[in-house]
């Protein structure tokens, strides 16, 4: 297995592949982080205060977010990619573990955002579309863009992150599924969304209905992640699982309330794009012709540097630079400027040769660009048209150039300290052999705790076996428990059994709250609808609190009464309500979740009528309950 893993790694560290579908994941995962951290700023007192509002534990926690917000902008737009991404690792791990966002707000992604995090750490995410692509050019302000090749990267870097985030977690969560009736019935995907605690606005009854469409997705997902770990890898099969697994992930996305999770888990898709198609779309989506052709004084350290910048910018390569001083002399429409004056301005032809010239090429440079064609048009604008020509003029008038004989002396280059840097393009382009030994036995180690925590949770756990039955056995048992405690905290690795029977047997009533307003007319908190929806943005982490904590088959009062004090709280002061003078109702609706297909099953629970169970009553920021004893007998 060893030599296996070895010869693998050693194959797809010499072969290059375009940095395309890198840069692309990075922007996704940034993306995806940032929406989460917007959502935790948003929901900041419910999740971090032990009573919104009013016992407010973590004051400061608006002020980190908003840096872990900063750093996941840099992950976008990938500047300093390796500072942002050690922090967002390390941001990840401090806010899971030492918050109560994962104890009793769990997104349910959150340990596979570490995961995927700590990929990132040794992933060349710099290389594409990223800004510290520009700072690299920038700092050889001399060297033309054209001179600069596309940038490659190892195959290994788009393989090894979806075997092991991708490849582990559906191995793992298709062994929790074989204990689970409703999915060995095929109804894996169908059964939870018929819960109204867990779907999404979209009314999917239309498939929901087709038992043997339903019966057909439940099977083909448990086909697809039992084997998605060995044959992801085959050219052949790599389109297919790349159709399923997008769309499976954006069926999660777009149907249930969980939508972190399916947009967390899609992003890897983008690394499981063809190579080819990448070219497709960029032949497509570019320019056949430039539409603008700027001219340039190639002595000056600021025109070579803005220039660098428009190209960076220039996705769809529109816009061709030339040095005036090689490139003017062909252009009979520049015949009338003189050379001197052709250097003092940023000159430009359009494919009409029509003749442009300083802010007027900016502007023309916008609009050929198209995505920044607002922005030619806002430079257009009386006012702002001036103004723009006079802060030109300034710096245009005062740049320095350098005159050279043959050739510009070259600065030394912005070094690349990206550890994918020093570890494949150093270490291992030197060393092949050695690195591909030395990844294989952490491949391996990777492997190994995957293992403990699927055959601890998968298998011990769902067997019901006795771990104390011998003091071997415990001592096994207990070392196991440590490693997993290291391997989920650092590496994500934890049990992925969502969704299973254990969840949803005995999941026979759900809960809302509403409120009587100052006439007396029961209004429904923005929380749960009428129909036992969970109303937007109360999705995610909140959902999981609600849905998964508060609310379960066998409902705890402590636990339902600390999170009633929650949402009353916090959708209290968002509406602008006084706790002191609002009675709280807490309404009762039974539901079904059962194992066996059933004909509109949503709609039979949306349908199903609410009771008020008990009250709940704010005085002076202390809340009382009046609540039935046993919920779970009603």
């Amino acid at each position: 297995m060893y030599k296996f893993i070895s010869s693998n790694i050693l194959e797809l560290l010499h072969k290059k592949a375009p940095a395309t579908g890198i840069g692309l994941f990075r922007f996704f995962y940034g993306l995806v982080t940032l929406q989460e951290i917007v959502f935790l700023f948003y929901f900041n007192h419910l999740i971090f205060d032990p009573i919104p509002f009013i016992d407010v534990e973590f004051p400061t926690i608006t002020f980190f977010l908003c840096l872990w917000g900063i750093i996941a902008s840099f992950i976008v737009v990938g500047y300093r990619y390796q500072f942002a991404v050690t922090c967002n690792y390390i941001f990840w791990i401090i806010f899971v573990n030492f918050t109560p966002m994962q104890r009793d707000f769990d997104g349910g992604f959150d340990l596979f955002m570490i995961a995927t995090g700590f990929f990132l750490l040794f992933m060349p995410g710099d290389r594409a579309f990223s800004i510290d692509q520009l700072r690299y050019k920038l700092s050889t302000p001399f060297i033309q863009y054209s001179s600069y090749p596309k940038p490659t990267v190892s195959l290994l870097a788009y393989y090894w992150p979806v075997f092991v985030c991708l490849g582990f977690l559906y191995f793992d969560s298709a062994i929790h599924k074989m204990f689970a009736q409703h999915w060995r019935n095929g109804l894996g995907s169908w059964l939870p969304s018929t819960q109204p605690y867990y779907v999404s606005a979209l009314d999917m009854s239309f498939l929901l209905n087709n038992e043997l469409l339903e019966k057909t997705i439940g099977y083909t997902i448990m086909v697809f992640q039992f084997t998605f770990i060995v044959l992801f890898f085959n050219r052949r099969l790599r389109v297919l699982y790349l159709i399923i697994g997008a769309g499976l992930h954006l069926g999660i996305t777009l149907s249930l309330n969980i939508y972190p999770f399916g947009m967390g888990m899609l992003i890897f898709y983008v690394l499981l794009i063809p190579f080819s198609w990448w070219r497709l779309i960029e032949k497509f989506l570019t320019a056949k012709h430039p539409s603008l052709t700027v001219f340039y004084d190639q002595l000056c350290p600021l025109c070579n540097r803005t220039v660098l910048t428009l190209n960076h910018f220039d996705i769809f390569k529109c816009i061709d630079f030339k040095s005036a001083q090689e490139f003017a002399i062909h252009y009979p429409a520049l015949a009338a400027i003189s050379h001197e004056t052709l250097l003092t301005d940023l000159y430009a032809l359009d494919a009409k040769n029509r003749v442009y010239s300083g802010v007027d090429t900016y502007i023309q440079i916008c609009l050929k660009m198209r995505y920044l064609y607002p922005v030619g048009i806002i430079l257009n604008l009386p006012g702002i048209y001036q103004l723009a020509v006079k802060k030109y003029r300034s710096i245009a008038d005062s740049r320095v150039r350098i005159n050279c004989a043959s050739e510009c002396p070259v600065p030394d280059k912005l070094q690349n300290n990206t550890l994918y840097y020093q570890l494949i393009e150093q270490f291992a382009a030197s060393k092949p052999k050695a690195f591909s030994r030395k990844f294989a036995k952490i491949v391996i180690a990777l492997l190994f705790l995957q293992l403990n925590s699927s055959v601890h949770y998968g298998i011990v756990y769902r067997l019901h076996v006795d771990t104390k039955q011998s003091a071997v056995v415990a001592a096994v048992s207990q070392a196991s428990n440590a490693l997993l405690t290291v391997s989920q905290t650092f590496l994500g690795i934890a049990p992925h059994a969502l969704y299973l029977h254990d969840h949803f047997a005995g999941y026979e009533h759900i809960l809302a709250i509403t409120y009587l307003d100052k006439n007396g007319v029961e209004q429904w908190l923005p929380f749960v609808n009428q129909q036992g929806r969970l109303l937007a943005p109360n999705w995610g982490r909140v959902h999981s609190m609600w849905a998964n904590i508060a609310v379960t088959p066998t409902i705890n009062n402590i636990r339902l009464e600390k999170f009633i004090m929650k949402v009353t709280a916090f959708w209290g002061h968002k509406i602008g309500l006084n706790l002191d003078n609002t009675l709280f109702q807490i309404k009762l609706k039974k539901i079904h979740a059962p194992e066996n297909w059933v004909y509109d099953q949503l709609h039979q629970n949306f349908s199903s009528p609410w009771t008020t169970i008990g009250t709940v009553k704010w005085t002076n920021n202390v809340i009382s309950f009046n609540l039935p004893d046993n919920i779970n007998s009603l």
